[in-house]
């Protein structure tokens, strides 16, 4: 069963209007959707905002659903200029950019006695995700690479440098990699798909406003595509 986390309302409400045969259940304030998403069985949830709301619902669909792979749609800032507003990224991993124990001697984003640094996305659920994107939003393009998180919106073109010099990420958002650091932990495969809501810069706060109803269309495509082939070996 795959489960399948978004941030926001928004995010959400698209995916669980595909849903048949949807019962709900509440834990820890999350409503969590369980039925089928394109004949496939899945649970949908809203986690949302930050790190912490994110890897405590992983934790409750690894405990609770025993679900055996966690995708994470929702909304990101561009940090390559090759990526527009609009577009999809695809996670080869995931750092939080926010993590800082250089007073203890690591590297800054390295989470102590955790042995990465980074943690890997699952290769075959990112080849299914990119192939139904291309399906469903081909007036798009995809990416692949590094999700990097924080408890922060990105809006100044400042910090979006640091974090494209000190990670070399390519979007940032505040959810993904605490649900990779608990996908990790359970031993799930997972997945962080964003569409591009803004340039993570000095004009962040008017691009999101602008641009977030059309990013999470394309997300509610793929997702609703990717659920339909998850399992079938395609």
């Amino acid at each position: 069963m795959l489960g399948i986390i978004g941030a926001m309302d928004e995010e959400v409400e698209g995916i669980r209007q595909q849903m048949t045969g949807a019962l709900v259940t509440r834990t820890a304030g999350m409503d969590f959707y369980k039925g089928k998403l394109s004949g496939r069985d899945a649970v949908v949830v809203r986690s949302g905002i930050g790190k912490v709301n994110a890897g405590m619902c992983t934790q409750i669909l690894a405990d609770k659903f025993a679900v055996d792979a966690v995708v994470n749609s929702g909304i990101a800032g561009s940090l390559s200029a090759e990526i527009d507003i609009g577009d999809i990224v695809l996670a080869t991993d995931a750092v939080q950019h926010d993590m800082d124990a250089t007073g203890f001697g690591y590297k800054r984003g390295q989470i102590p006695r955790v042995n990465t640094f980074s943690f890997a996305a699952d290769p075959e659920l990112r080849d299914l995700a990119e192939a139904c994107c291309r399906r469903v939003n081909p007036d798009i393009q995809v990416f692949r690479g590094r999700v990097v998180s924080g408890d922060q919106f990105i809006s100044d073109r400042r910090t979006k440098e640091m974090l494209i010099r000190e990670f070399g990420g390519i979007c940032c958002e505040m959810e993904g990699a605490a649900i990779a650091q608990a996908a990790y932990l359970n031993g799930l495969p997972y997945l962080i798909i964003r569409a591009i809501s803004d340039k993570a810069d000095d004009s962040a706060g008017m691009d999101y406003a602008t641009f977030e109803k059309k990013a999470i269309e394309h997300s509610v495509r793929l997702i609703t595509a990717l659920a339909g082939e998850y399992g079938t070996g395609s």
